[in-house]
């Protein structure tokens, strides 16, 4: 009975360690705000989709610690103009042209580049 106990209190807490954390959808003017979230509850991504449901607007991604890690903009579910992309020490700027990377640019703090990770 002891051993049954402990295998059921084992399979309940792995339960509820492993329950994935669904992604949210708030309506804002004509579009939907997506919010996605790692398995703990901290924010993985968020951004809008328009009416069409295609990708629109500005995005940005954030690592397990609350770092923001990539911000852009979609136009119709196409990546477009200026990306960042931040990682440990570098900054990298892509541009993208017809949702095909055009240019990337990466700085680092051993450049004398102050590389910022402000919300």
């Amino acid at each position: 009975m002891r051993n049954l106990v402990m295998i059921l209190a084992l399979m309940f807490s792995a339960t509820i360690f492993a329950q994935e954390v669904k992604p949210t959808f708030e309506k804002q003017g004509d579009q939907i705000k997506g919010t996605y979230y790692y398995e703990d509850g901290t924010v993985r991504q968020y951004g809008f989709y328009n009416k069409e449901g295609k990708l629109h607007g500005e995005w940005k991604s954030y690592d397990r610690t609350g770092k923001k890690i990539a911000m852009g903009q979609y136009t119709n579910g196409v990546k477009t103009g200026k990306w960042f992309f931040w990682a440990a020490d570098k900054l990298s700027e892509v541009n993208y042209s017809n949702n095909q990377i055009a240019e990337v640019t990466t700085w680092s703090n051993k450049d004398n580049v102050v590389v910022n990770y402000n919300n």
